[in-house]
């Protein structure tokens, strides 16, 4: 934390409402309104060209996604934020406002299945190539980087392989090639992770996960920190040439978002907003958990291998230290004998639910192989890391001994 700085929570507490609320609610209330008057001709004028900010329709804008957004920049850093209807919908935002048709993306080979997906289908069909390489090798990157490159595509921590890359190695690849650095941080929270202070450009989250109060409803989030001279991007010059700093959110809000629809709803927002005010607790306990579980996992005979970058046996134990303030998130992985015992283990649990998501209050698992990834090849799935014998945990904030209990049961076959 800065000299001077407040703490992330108190941040997150009192960070100011935008305009004073006309009965003084200490909670931003829910405009669920859907347009807003204004007093002249002259008045909304300015606003619909652009001369002026205020909320004209809540597909554009609204006054509790607009406080949501200023809670985000107060706990980030962050120049500017853009709340979106989904984590996804702040990923396809971001490229296709950053990169032109005929630039390309070099993109983590190991990502979430839906983006992965995204990269690989969708966005060579509006004229945009992707590159896949190993993230982790700065070597591999450089060599598929031309001038065409636009953007750094990659997880924090990859879901579900937990790979983490040496972000700041990297973003002095991008800087040396006029590159924007974009990450999805799901995984790490703003409360652990400080984007801007690695070298990364644009951040993307789906608040759906921790953010939002442990599943309370789905949503996105872009972070612009401030760094990257937007003139120097194709697909900006002309924003910045009017908008200066501001290129790249208002060509998300003015264009990219505005006609693709994925608006946060008001009602969204507001559980965004109470779910940020606690979640450094809900982070810190779903970490004992983790590292609890690790201990347990590490004694186990049915558990061939275990993965959790929080602990000392992991790869990137230290590169986790040092990114994510020792707390590297809340997701961890198993591999059991055989697919038939992993569907074994998952059908025998009782507390732990058989369900999709990450970072609820609850314990997930899944088998990620036949779910998430089941419309990939067995050799994509290789290539991907992404094994049969793989079960991945989201763990949740219960009682340890409670898990613990679960787990001892539901392995016992």
């Amino acid at each position: 934390m800065k000299k001077g700085q407040k703490g992330f929570v108190t941040r997150s507490l009192h960070t100011p409402y935008p305009k004073k609320d006309a009965y003084n609610s200490l909670h931003m209330p829910v405009y669920d309104g859907v347009a807003f008057e204004f007093d002249s001709a002259e008045k909304i004028e300015e606003v619909f060209s652009g001369k002026v900010f205020e909320h004209a329709y809540s597909r554009t804008s609204n006054p509790t996604v607009e406080y949501f957004e200023h809670k985000i920049k107060a706990v980030t850093g962050g120049y500017a934020a853009v709340a979106l209807a989904s984590g996804m919908a702040a990923i396809s935002n971001v490229l296709i406002s950053l990169v032109e048709n005929g630039g390309n993306v070099v993109a983590s080979n190991h990502l979430f299945g839906h983006s992965y997906a995204l990269l690989k289908e969708t966005l060579p069909s509006l004229g945009i190539e992707v590159r896949f390489a190993d993230m982790t090798d700065c070597g591999a990157v450089e060599k598929v980087t031309d001038d065409k490159t636009r953007v750094y595509f990659f997880e924090t921590i990859t879901n579900p392989q937990l790979e983490i890359v040496d972000i700041a190695k990297l973003s002095l690849i991008a800087r040396k090639n006029n590159v924007v650095v974009v990450t999805d941080s799901t995984i790490t929270p703003p409360y652990v992770f400080d984007s801007k202070q690695w070298g990364v450009d644009v951040e993307v989250m789906s608040t759906t996960k921790f953010i939002s109060g442990g599943a309370a409803a789905f949503g996105g989030v872009v972070v612009d920190n401030g760094t990257f001279d937007w003139s120097k991007l194709p697909a900006l010059q002309s924003w910045s040439s009017k908008f200066d700093k501001n290129a790249l959110v208002v060509r998300i809000r003015k264009e990219i978002f505005r006609h693709l629809g994925a608006t946060m709803t008001a009602h969204t927002a507001h559980f965004m907003n109470l779910g940020l005010d606690i979640m450094s607790l809900r982070v810190d306990r779903c970490v004992e958990n983790c590292k609890a579980l690790a201990e347990y996992f590490q004694n186990h005979p049915k558990v061939k291998s275990f993965s959790y970058p929080g602990v000392l046996s992991h790869e990137n134990f230290e590169l986790a230290e040092k990114l994510f303030s020792g707390k590297p998130g809340a997701v961890m992985t198993i591999d059991l004998e055989s697919k038939e015992a992993c569907f074994q283990f998952y059908n025998r649990l009782n507390l732990i639910r058989r369900a999709t998501n990450l970072n609820d209050n609850k314990t997930l698992a899944i088998h990620p192989a036949s779910t998430i990834y089941a419309e990939f090849s067995d050799e994509e799935k290789e290539e991907m890391g992404v094994r049969s014998t793989m079960i991945r945990l989201s763990v949740g904030i219960e009682d340890v001994a409670d898990l613990i209990e679960d787990l001892n049961q539901a392995l016992d076959f």
